[in-house]
């Protein structure tokens, strides 16, 4: 089945620039498939407007009643593509200070420990094994991107199932289903407030990542659709996450306490713990709080025809997605040319506002800041050939080639640039010009990862934290999770094993 509204909504979010986050929600206007925010004049006794409709109750009844044998297989193979970025890049950041300090806080106050951690040798509670492998997905910023929402999608998903898995048995099948279902809801939400929610502040993956979570998790303990509709509502009470924490360590927290609180929700209403059965539509609700704008039509149209898993992509570069293509552009500029940081003069970038809003910082001194530094991104690919884990270390941020280089960065913005594109160029002190239009970023939709390029990022992060034969055999697991027997043996085998003496 055809998707008319997704694709002309991608075209007009990819036209003015994917993103509003420094800019104003954007008025109501005639005409628009939206609903309006503020008291209506008629609403039932759970004030909800008479003509919204009960999304929630419909996405809980599907969820509930959904087969994965009506899910196409091409689906089905997004979805374990999405699994095995997944896996690698939470192994890849199971040792940085974030994760560190995290389950460094909470292992004492843990009960007791029945989930593990991947690429970590601590067994926590399923609910503080969720937080931290959560955390742990996210704080290289090199997971998975819905490119229309930018919502990570499999970070509070994957987590959530994976700490319950190891207490809850399930098959692969069992739990690549609920991954898939999880995802759906997840980013339908993202489509349905997008993009005044992510203008007014709030970290679109956390926020929303927890109503992905607990459908997940909910199919998983087979919940009803009276108790999925509480769990959706007991997520929507916990929905969290804020733009402002990019930068710290509390970026990657957005997402783990999505996956630990989207996990709370699923098990607190398997034993009838009650919440809003409007949790969604309500007049008070979680879409009218949470956004200025928004389309309800976006929750519900097309449900079991198309699965938003299909749209996902995956980061060749570990920083933020709108910095790929200028990244992509100097790279093969280098490559093309065989430069020489020395024989460079500048390099002048010419891309969408979203680059400077969202990248602007001038001078990074740590790596974290160093992914959200256009000056420091371009430099160190050009210095170093790669944009990876190390490339954004806080040696490499301050490695005094790269410092100098970043001071020959000049960034243009043009509104008329799409987000997933860029103008490069790179001037040399011989007088000499070269240039590149990306126009769409390697690991884009148009121009996606192989499953080739996932196995290389995946041994790529997991090298030196899990010994090559384990790495090797949770990457087979990963790509065989739909035969698997029990979904648990992953993270099991995705553990650091301490030798006994």
């Amino acid at each position: 089945m055809k998707r008319p509204n997704i694709v002309s909504r991608r075209k007009f979010l990819a036209q003015s620039a994917l993103v509003a986050a420094s800019l104003p929600a954007m008025s109501l206007t005639k005409g628009e498939a939206t609903s309006p925010v503020g008291p209506s004049p008629q609403t039932n006794s759970a004030g909800v407007d008479q003509a919204t409709p009960e999304v929630t109750r419909t996405i809980a009844d599907w969820t509930v009643h959904s087969r994965l044998a009506d899910i196409p297989p091409a689906v089905r193979a997004e979805a374990v593509r999405s699994i095995v970025n997944w896996i690698g890049v939470t192994i890849g950041g199971s040792q940085e200070s974030a994760v560190r300090v995290a389950a460094e806080a909470l292992s004492p106050y843990s009960g007791p420990g029945k989930s593990s951690l991947f690429g970590r040798s601590e067994k926590l509670d399923p609910l503080n094994a969720a937080l931290i492998n959560g955390i742990s997905s996210h704080v290289l910023d090199y997971d998975d991107t819905h490119l229309a929402t930018i919502i990570h999608p499999a970070g509070p998903i994957a987590a959530s199932l994976f700490a319950l898995s190891e207490v809850h048995p399930m098959t692969g099948a069992e739990f690549l289903h609920a991954f898939i279902l999880g995802a759906e809801v997840e980013c339908r939400l993202g489509n349905a407030i997008y993009q005044s929610h992510y203008g007014m502040g709030w970290h679109i993956s956390g926020t929303c990542g927890v109503f992905g979570a607990a459908a997940a998790c909910g199919k998983i303990l087979g919940l009803d659709t009276q108790k999925m509709a509480w769990a959706l509502g007991i997520a929507a009470t916990q929905s969290a996450g804020l733009k402002i924490m990019f930068g710290t360590m509390c970026k990657s927290f957005n997402m783990g306490q999505a996956a630990e609180n989207g996990l709370r929700a699923a098990l607190l209403a398997q034993k009838g713990f009650t919440s809003s059965e409007q949790s969604l539509e309500g007049k008070d609700g979680y879409v009218n709080a949470a956004s200025r704008q928004h389309d309800y039509d976006q929750l519900t149209r097309g449900l079991g025809y198309h699965y938003e898993i299909s749209l996902n992509t995956y980061k060749p570069f570990a920083c933020g997605i709108v910095l790929h293509p200028a990244i992509d552009g100097v790279l093969q500029l280098r490559k093309e040319h065989d430069l020489r940081t020395s024989d460079i003069q500048s390099i002048d970038v010419r891309a969408n506002p979203l680059i400077l809003q969202l990248t602007g910082k001038a001078e990074p001194s740590t790596g974290l800041e160093g992914k959200f530094s256009v000056y420091h991104a371009l430099a160190v690919a050009v210095v170093r050939g790669y944009a990876g884990t190390q490339e954004f270390s806080d040696e490499a941020v301050r490695d005094p080639q790269v410092v100098a280089l970043r001071q020959r960065v000049k960034v243009t913005t043009d509104a008329s640039v799409r987000s997933d594109e860029a103008f490069v160029k790179i001037v040399m002190t011989d007088g000499r010009s070269f240039e590149k239009n990306v126009q769409h970023a390697v690991g884009s939709r148009e121009n996606p990862l192989s499953n080739h390029d996932l196995e290389f990022k995946f041994r790529k992060l997991a090298e030196g934290i899990l010994p090559n034969p384990q790495m090797e055999g949770v990457l087979s697991m990963a790509w065989n999770i739909e035969t698997l027997h029990d979904a648990g043996e992953i993270p099991r085998h995705a553990a650091v094993i301490v030798q006994k003496s």
